[in-house]
């Protein structure tokens, strides 16, 4: 249970993150109020999570659901450069994940 938790924190992680962006320096109201709510709501999910998942493991799933959530929603949505270097970090994000998650196994 503490593994769906944690990947639904960094999927809120993701929702902050975008609603920062468009939030303009928190100049404009909605997109504001959706950043601290996702904030919110994100690390009340990853602090219940780390209640039985070891520190490093769930804190690193955390920031790098939201680095891969954030580039892609980059990418796909406000058409950021997905140049092959990018895309190779991202692939070395997504990596470290898995093996820390067989790590913590």
């Amino acid at each position: 249970m503490a593994w769906i938790v944690l990947i639904i924190a960094g999927l809120f992680e993701v929702v902050w993150a975008s609603a920062m962006k468009q939030s303009h320096g928190f100049t404009r109201l909605w997109p504001s109020v959706v950043t601290i709510s996702g904030m919110l709501v994100s690390f009340g999910l990853l602090s219940w999570s780390m209640k039985s998942l070891p520190l490093g493991t769930a804190y690193t799933v955390w920031t790098g659901i939201g680095a891969i959530g954030a580039f892609a929603i980059g990418v796909l949505v406000l058409g950021e450069s997905a140049s092959p270097m990018r895309l190779i970090a991202a692939l070395l994000i997504v990596s470290g994940l898995a093996l820390m998650k067989l790590a913590g196994s």
